[in-house]
């Protein structure tokens, strides 16, 4: 009899551990049963929107539901940022951060949310040099060098936009005064997009940009490139310098872009996200878009793309401490 009883609560206990374990594939596979919304922290038309409205198409087309784009720009994507860390953690709200939400925790005195602590790290999107681009009616010069000895002849004359106070665009301008000993005044906008659009109507002279966002613009002739920040030419412009070979070797700032979701999303949606972005990368029309906005299809998952943003937290205080930047 006691025999008989032990083997029906192997059996039963055998399975309500199955069930268990269906249920929590069910819940893997169920994932997404609505549409997703990715928080895009900046205007439409940046950097940002170069690489997430091209993800979002053929995420859709993976994930079988409608991957929304939702952006709310501001404070130089710290508005964005501060939204998307009280969303509920269900994987139904993304948040696509950048380069400028490393920066952010050194210039902002105070901020309602916690990059490394209120987010879990998915995985780095895109990962693209910034670029010295200025408007060719407003500087004739054709090369870097002409144009710091003219900024050098003329200090205070010329202007340049960035995407908001302590956005990497900000932070570069900042460093490229401090490596050529040059002053230029800087102009905050509330966004890549509005930054570029005033370039390329003249109310702005130069902007640092990201490869991104500007890569479009050099191509079409509306905007010209003096240098690709780093110590090697971009496959995308080849013909346009790096930093390295015009004797601005420590000149290096890439603006990249990540994937972040609110603490507390369940493992099995996060691992869901990574597979789902990972087969949109392996469609021929995002690896051309990433080529042509100069970026790889990066590996960084997880714990090591977490990493990774610590260094760069680490790193971007230096510079922002070295430059003196401050919020305007």
């Amino acid at each position: 009899m006691t025999e008989n009883f032990r083997r029906r609560d192997v059996l039963r206990w055998a399975a309500s551990g199955a069930a268990v374990l269906c249920g929590g594939a069910r819940a893997q596979s169920a994932w997404p049963t609505k549409a997703v919304t990715l928080i895009v922290p900046f205007p439409a038309g940046g950097g940002t929107d170069a690489f997430a409205r091209p993800l979002s198409a053929q995420f859709t087309k993976v994930a079988g539901q409608t991957l929304v784009i939702d952006n709310r720009g501001g404070a130089g994507g710290t508005l964005g940022a501060s939204i998307a860390a009280r969303a509920p953690a269900d994987g139904y709200t993304l948040f696509m951060g950048a380069v400028h939400h490393a920066i952010a925790p050194s210039i902002y005195p105070k901020l309602d949310y916690d990059i490394e602590k209120d987010f879990v790290p998915l995985m780095l999107l895109a990962n693209a040099p910034q670029v010295v681009v200025v408007n060719p009616k407003r500087v004739p010069q054709n090369t870097i060098q002409e144009f710091i000895a003219h900024v050098k002849k003329n200090p205070a004359r010329i202007n340049y936009g960035s995407a908001g106070a302590g956005t990497s665009h900000h932070l570069a301008g900042e460093l490229f005064k401090q490596q050529t000993g040059t002053f230029i005044t800087h102009i905050p906008y509330r966004g890549a997009g509005p930054m570029l659009q005033d370039l390329i109507s003249g109310n702005v002279d130069v902007c640092f940009d990201g490869l991104g966002s500007s890569s479009t613009h050099i191509k079409g002739g509306r905007i010209k490139a003096l240098m690709v920040a780093g110590a090697k030419r971009n496959p995308a412009f080849p013909d346009v310098p790096c930093a390295a070979e015009v004797g601005l070797p420590d000149y290096t700032v890439t603006t990249w872009y990540g994937l972040w979701t609110p603490k507390g999303t369940p493992a099995d949606v996060q691992a869901r996200i990574i597979e789902d972005v990972k087969k949109s990368w392996a469609s021929d029309e995002l690896k051309s878009i990433w080529a042509a906005n100069g970026s790889e299809i990066p590996n960084l998952t997880n714990a090591a793309y977490g990493n990774f943003v610590s260094g760069e937290i680490k790193r971007w205080a230096v510079v922002v401490k070295a430059s003196g930047a401050k919020l305007e």
